[in-house]
């Protein structure tokens, strides 16, 4: 006791693990959903420990990058063991980051008095997705260099600067040894404390206004007379222990991929980058690693480069003004019309095709269904705005708008050069966004059940 009250004097040890440990007052109904919070964390030092293990062994030499990754594989002791859980890691990392990210969709939370909170956390996205990108092209494979070279190529489409930009960040004309180290520089130095600073932010901010849940009622509107919500309980035990659970099934699934299918059959460590890189050799189909495929899909529905380019980033950047989008004052999905719940459907599903399409060969089907999916995925959040004002709003007025703008969209790309084959999937196809404004917009307006609201209780439910 004299050691912590010793350490207390000159570090709030006791004070930080109060205020965001063991006195944090969280709602007392989570669910399963808020298990991807501290999975994340987990995630997080996993990939920091292991990659510290694997730059031991690892050379940033464009002549030795994957000979040195072999080494590891074949003749460091548990050095194929490290190496796969570092490749597993980076996958089930982005897929509890996407279910973190579903959570607050489906449950506002990233409404007031948390826009800022999420605003962190789409900044701990876009570092994990460059921390991801430069890190894939280390084990300098037929498929890691291939797809660097197409996503920085992209850089080249910027009007002026294009040419520039793209030098500067492979550090030479061409991906060559220079784009190597850099790579590895930002991918253990300089990301890394980027995204444990932004963690550690995340963490402040959202403690500082409390935990969402999953009826969207502030809990820290009432309180007993000691101060503490009356609908919260103290994050430790309670929650600790809970997680504990979310933790042993993540592990058991990580596990199971580590040991018996750690390629994740050909998603999770692409077949081609099993060969070392080759200038002189493109593979048959090269696309980015699954977790940047839905934006690869995007990038691939627009035929201008400059304006694929600006598509793809616009995908990403419309997810940073969501908190504006959806003024709706009711939170959860729970207590939102039928209309928001297909909405969100419609988009959940939306976002998964694209990612499929992304990993998948060019066809005129596949490529008229990604541009029918990227238009999907922006007219959500123009949908989502209707939707935040459910009473007043003109639901048939906005219907024709936005099929308007989807007519233009198609008037814009149809070319007379289409064979019959493209021009009748180009045609029948046009259903899909058609019938995803009219399940979201007409059905509100011609079924009053479809636009109805709950009403959100004062008090958690759970």
């Amino acid at each position: 006791m004299s050691l912590l009250n010793w350490i207390d004097s000159r570090f709030p040890l006791t004070e930080t693990w109060n205020k965001h440990i063991a006195e944090y007052y969280a709602p007392k109904n989570f669910n399963f959903f808020y298990f991807f919070g501290s999975l994340a964390m987990l995630c997080l030092v996993l990939q920091i420990v292991t990659g510290i293990f694997l730059t031991m062994h690892y050379k940033p030499d464009a002549e030795m990058a994957f000979a040195s990754v072999e080494y590891i594989m074949r003749d460091v002791p548990g050095g194929w063991f490290i190496r796969y859980m570092h490749s597993t890691g980076a996958s089930m990392f982005f897929i509890v980051i996407y279910l973190h990210m579903f959570r607050g969709l489906i449950y506002g939370s990233f409404k007031g008095p948390r826009e800022l909170v999420w605003l962190i956390g789409m900044l701990i996205y876009l570092a994990l997705m460059a921390e991801a990108f430069m890190g894939y092209l280390l084990p300098w494979g037929q498929m890691s260099f291939w797809g660097a070279q197409v996503i920085i190529n992209l850089f080249n489409t910027i009007p002026y600067i294009g040419d520039v930009v793209s030098t500067t960040i492979r550090g030479d004309f061409v991906i060559s040894d220079p784009t190597l180290n850099r790579f590895f520089a930002f991918h253990v130095v300089a990301v890394p404390l980027i995204l444990v600073g932004l963690v550690f932010v995340h963490i402040v901010a959202l403690h500082t206004v409390g935990s969402n849940n999953p009826d969207g009622v502030e809990i820290k509107k009432l309180k007993d007379e000691k101060g503490i919500p009356l609908d919260g309980i103290a994050f430790h035990p309670y929650y600790t222990v809970k997680d504990i659970v979310g933790v042993v099934v993540f592990l058991i699934v990580f596990f199971f991929i580590v040991f018996f299918m750690p390629e994740g059959g050909g998603y999770f460590i692409e077949h081609a980058n099993f060969e070392p890189a080759n200038a002189l050799k493109t593979p048959e189909h090269i696309a980015p690693v699954w977790y940047f495929t839905p934006f690869y899909t995007v990038l691939r529905a627009v035929p201008d480069p400059w304006y694929g380019t600006l598509a793809m980033f616009a995908a990403i950047a419309v997810l940073f003004v969501l908190p504006w989008l959806d003024k709706n004052p009711i939170k959860s999905v729970r207590y939102r019309n039928k209309a928001h719940l297909i909405n969100l459907a419609w988009f959940s599903v939306t976002f998964i095709v694209l990612g499929v399409l992304g990993v998948m060969a060019v066809t005129d089907g596949l490529k008229e269904l990604g541009t029918r999916g990227t238009q999907i995925y922006f007219l959500f959040f123009a949908v989502t705005y209707v939707h935040s004002r459910p009473r007043q709003v003109n639901y048939l007025m906005w219907f024709v708008i936005l099929l308007v703008s989807v007519l233009f969209w198609d008037l814009l790309r149809y070319d007379s050069s289409f064979t019959d084959n493209q021009s009748s999937l180009f045609w029948q196809m046009l259903l899909i966004p058609v019938a995803y404004l009219a399940t979201t917009l007409l059905l509100p307006h011609f079924v009053g059940a479809a636009n109805e609201e709950k009403e959100v209780p004062t008090r958690v439910t759970g």
